[in-house]
């Protein structure tokens, strides 16, 4: 559309407010449109607010006096905001000087440490002094006398008579006393040493290392004897040596004159002249063998099994090898207070997204670093039973413990469960406070219920940190990683990479592909690939490191959560992860530690005498049991199903878990199962071909589960049907005796009147003389008049005759009754 077509273009028609617009179009349409403009209303201050504003200016934000706003008003403002700032800058000051109260007293504490520390080394340094001294002392003192004796005897020395030998054509050169005395030896002949070389000085004695050790008249007569003896040609007994026998609480007759470098036949004629006729292969106690060792003449050495364990005893790291490490945090809480959600928030907003598989889904652990630099490893442990074993195995894989509480809901039981398990372990604790966007979150109350449990935030004057988040929002989340950074920097966490491996398995499992695979937390040193370990009662060679990421690495150091490959089998959440020297020190724990448990177990299910074994028969008789078997994906899972089993019952039912495992389900567990009568629980497993096939033609029951409290409400609703019914009684109506009639065949009939409900033939009665029950039982008869009835109501007469009862008076009272049961279930 060109300019010169007659259109004109988009305006305002006249200077009124009010006015038309017309808009043009192509193909010659137009529109006409009301436009209504309006003025913008500019309020003119007064001219003492002028000056009022003019002199509050500075102090203000420096723009315009909102519109409505009196003097008054504003200066009431300006007012608050210097008291805000004032009272800002006080609580800086106030934190700046607690910052450094808490700084000095600190660098107290450090400084005396290593003051107290520098005196215990000096202290040491003077005593190995002085002891070096009073030895050195010692030394000269005795090799002065030894050089005296070598004096005295050089000259009987010089006047021994000597072989004639002929003058050679040339002087020989003068001999010094030593190489005289080694020619005149030479010449003497080996075998012919009449021991004058006693006490000549020796590099050994001079040096101080055998100046106490002098050689006896009888040990020359000794030697003197074997010397005749091997001139004579007979033979000459080897010296025998003392050696030191280690000896266990058993041995086998064999490895006792191994180990005593004995014959075997002298050992076991040994035994028979004691009246034990044993042969090589069989085992005695330690007793015996002491008697044994003694009579060969060498000294015993007791040790004990668990001395196998010494090899990984913790050893203590020097200061100077120490170097720091992240912190390890565990966040616990209530169900549905948003932990696994705080968790999500963080991992979402720290780890860079896309990644394979996921991180919970691989390890359980991740680590997080801050705007600050700091790296953070969090734990997604299942829930507080895995956390209650790990503490009561000692492993202290915990540093910091993040409590979320939701605002909305405050203290609930597993939040008081969670406080407990912090407080057992020792660990720092931090409140996250989260659901705070919600129109129903209140903060204050949460603070305020954690009082009750000895847990004071620092807003109610107290040292624990607690901060305000929301995992919906992402509110407060940098905060929270802020605090716990500033905690991990308090706690001043230490520890040495340059020494063997130590670690605690957060998770393990049982994979198809890779089979025993173990979560380790490693807490001291670096596990390397090739590593031999032993963990538990299971031991294994470092194939492959896989860390938080799905990646494979080739070490890994403190507080880095790693999946271990390489396991003979599966361990148990909370085993500790030792580096060993070979693979027969990792086997020889490893065996000594299954063996150990197996014991254990044994005793602990045996009854110690026939009158206990008698008594328990006897509280288990009225005891009503519920068998299962248990196999789960993973270890923490199964231990936390177990525990669930053993929490429902009472003193009727009980739940007996008669085997838990890891990995799928088998024909070996259909077999158990059959052979006792359970049911299997497969939590996050399944079964194979074979297994199900078995089960289907045995009529095995197999329940698979995802969730763990529909698993515990099954096996409790189970539970409940073996309880017995409870009875329960129904008062339906009472009846009076007005007279005691004898009829022919029946015997004494009463004649009653009905005061109250319904009296019917079908139920249960008392008689009551005096308010005091005399009979209970049921009716023979109920007559109406002639005829007999099924019941009769309340205010007619009737007659009742008991069932072999006869004693009825009148003026007694009839109470009739029904029973009825009532299914029980367990709470």
């Amino acid at each position: 559309m060109s300019d010169s077509d007659g259109k004109k273009t988009l305006g305002l028609r006249g200077s009124s407010r009010p006015g038309n617009v017309k808009q043009s179009f192509s193909h010659g349409r137009t529109k006409n449109v009301v436009v209504e403009t309006k003025r913008k209303r500019v309020v003119v201050p007064k001219p003492g607010a002028a000056k009022g504003g003019s002199g509050a200016a500075p102090v203000g934000s420096g723009s315009r006096r909102p519109a409505g706003i009196s003097d008054a008003e504003m200066e009431r403002r300006l007012k608050a905001l210097q008291a805000a700032k004032a009272r800002e800058a006080e609580e800086a000051a106030n934190r700046e000087a607690e910052e450094k109260a808490r700084e000095e007293e600190r660098a107290r504490r450090r400084a005396e440490a290593e003051a107290k520390e520098r005196e215990q080394r000096e202290a040491e340094e003077r005593a190995r002094q002085k002891a070096e001294e009073e030895e050195r002392k010692q030394r000269e003192a005795e090799v002065a006398k030894e050089r005296a004796a070598a004096a005295a005897a050089a000259p009987a020395a010089a006047e021994a008579p000597r072989p004639a030998r002929p003058a050679p054509n040339k002087p020989a050169p003068a001999s010094t006393p030593r190489k005289a005395d080694r020619e005149r030896d030479q010449r003497r002949g080996k075998g012919q040493d009449d021991g004058r070389r006693s006490g000549k000085l020796t590099l050994g004695q001079a040096t101080g290392g055998g100046g106490n050790r002098q050689r006896s008249m009888a040990s020359m007569k000794r030697k003197q004897e074997r010397a005749r003896q091997k001139a004579m040609g007979a033979q000459v007994e080897r010296e025998k040596i003392i050696r030191d026998v280690q000896l266990p609480e058993t041995i086998v007759v064999s490895e006792l004159a191994n180990r005593m470098a004995e014959r075997v036949g002298e050992v076991v004629k040994s035994l028979m002249n004691m009246g034990m006729m044993v042969t090589q292969n069989q085992t005695i106690d330690a007793d015996t063998a002491e008697v044994i060792i003694e009579e060969f003449g060498h000294k015993v050495v007791r040790v004990s099994d668990s001395d196998v364990e010494d090899v990984i005893k913790e050893v203590e790291d020097k200061d100077e090898d120490l170097q720091g490490r992240p912190p390890v945090i565990t966040i616990m809480g209530h169900v549905d207070h948003g932990k696994t959600s705080i968790l999500d928030a963080i991992r979402n907003a720290r780890v860079v997204a896309g990644e394979a598989g996921g991180i919970t889904q691989h390890i359980g652990a991740y680590q997080v670093k801050t705007e600050s630099g700091t790296t953070l490893s969090f734990l997604d442990t299942p829930g507080h039973a895995a956390f209650t074993s790990m503490r009561s195995r000692g492993a202290q894989v915990t540093d910091i413990v993040v409590l979320v509480v939701a605002a909305d809901d405050a203290v609930m039981p597993q939040t008081i469960e969670a406080i407990n398990h912090a407080k057992a372990a020792e660990v720092p604790m931090i409140v996250a406070i989260n659901k705070c966007d919600k129109p129903a979150a209140d903060p204050n109350k949460v603070r305020t219920d954690l009082l009750q449990h000895e847990v004071i935030v620092e807003q109610m004057s107290g040292e624990v940190q607690d901060v305000e988040v929301s995992a919906h929002t992402g509110q407060g989340l940098d905060e929270l990683l802020e605090a716990i950074a500033l905690q991990a920097e308090i706690l001043e966490l230490k520890a040495n990479p340059n020494r063997a491996a130590q670690g605690a398995v957060i998770e393990a499992q049982l994979d198809v592909g890779r089979g025993p695979v173990a979560t380790v937390l490693v807490q001291n040193g670096t596990l390397r690939q090739g590593d031999i370990f032993v963990v538990g009662e299971q031991y294994g060679k470092v194939r492959a490191l896989i860390n938080d990421k799905g990646e494979r690495v080739q070490e890994a150091g403190p507080s880095v959560p790693v999946e271990v490959l390489g396991l003979n089998g599966t361990p148990e959440a909370g085993d500790v992860l030792n580096v060993t020297e070979t693979d027969a020190q990792a086997r020889e724990i490893a065996a000594y530690r299954e063996h150990a448990a197996k014991d254990k177990r044994a005793a602990a299910g045996a009854a110690t005498t026939l009158e206990q074994l008698m008594a328990k028969a006897k509280e288990d008789e009225n005891v009503s049991e519920l068998p299962i078997l248990v196999k789960a994906d993973v270890q923490g899972s199964a231990e936390a199903i177990v525990q669930a089993m053993e929490k429902i019952g009472n003193d009727e039912v009980r739940v007996r878990v008669l085997h838990s495992g890891v990995g799928a389900i088998t024909e070996t567990d259909v077999g158990l199962a059959e052979a006792s009568g359970a049911p299997i629980m497969g939590f996050n497993v399944r079964a194979n071909a074979s297994a199900r096939n078995t089960a289907n033609q045995k009529g095995v029951e197999i329940r698979y589960y995802s969730v763990i409290y529909d698993l515990v409400d099954d096996v409790k609703a189970a539970a409940s049907g073996l309880l017995s019914a409870e009875i329960r009684e129904n008062f339906i109506g009472y009846a009076q005796i007005k007279e005691v009639f004898k009829v022919t065949g029946v015997g004494k009939v009463a004649g009653c009147l009905v005061t109250e409900g319904v009296a019917r033939r079908s139920a249960g009665v008392r008689l009551l003389r005096d308010n005091v029950v005399i009979h209970e039982g049921t009716l023979k008869t109920l007559k109406r008049f002639k005829d007999e009835v099924a019941e009769v109501q309340s205010g007619q007469e009737c007659g009742m005759a008991f069932e072999n009862y006869d004693d009825v008076r009148p003026n007694d009272v009839i109470e009739i009754f029904e029973r009825e049961e009532v299914t029980r279930t367990l709470d």
